[in-house]
């Protein structure tokens, strides 16, 4: 992710994300975030505060994760890319919108706490164990406190 195009957001969920899968067979997930900005006006000394609102893509196993996961009003942080949109309505007119492809996602723990499960691998298609790439090697700390590599995950 070192293109220059890097987002992080951290906001409110403001609709529940809506799983859809490709002609091919892909998950992606999408749902509205809420991100909010509180600042003092020097000269009123009032508290002003404005929202931004975007929309985020998920895809694959984190976009049916997302789906099973999220809920709308969820204080969520998501790590991705901006990426632009365009296309053409039925009556001609030319739309274009940007979205954040989400990399990396999950629970603001600031306020909440969060129970994490982890899911078992899926094969290609979702139908259990096995295929897709293999697993990623322990880092070395890991490896060192007794991580074997082969059967476990180093947490």
């Amino acid at each position: 992710m070192s293109n220059g195009n890097t987002v992080t957001l951290v906001g409110n969920v403001t609709r529940d994300p809506e799983l859809r899968f490709t002609p091919s067979g892909q998950a992606t997930a999408s749902f509205g975030l809420a991100v909010n900005r509180r600042w003092q006006n020097r000269q009123t000394q009032e508290w002003e505060e404005a929202t931004s609102f975007f929309d985020v893509v998920c895809w694959r196993e984190m976009a049916e994760n997302v789906s099973e996961s999220v809920t709308r009003g969820a204080r969520i942080i998501v790590t991705g890319r901006l990426e632009q949109r365009s296309w053409e309505t039925p009556d001609g007119d030319k739309r274009s919108r940007v979205e954040v492809i989400a990399d990396e996602l999950g629970p603001s723990l600031r306020w909440a706490t969060a129970q994490v499960v982890k899911n078992e691998r899926r094969g290609p298609g979702g139908d259990g164990p096995g295929g897709g790439s293999p697993p990623p090697r322990a880092p070395r700390a890991a490896a060192d406190a007794g991580y074997s590599g082969e059967d476990e995950e180093p947490f």
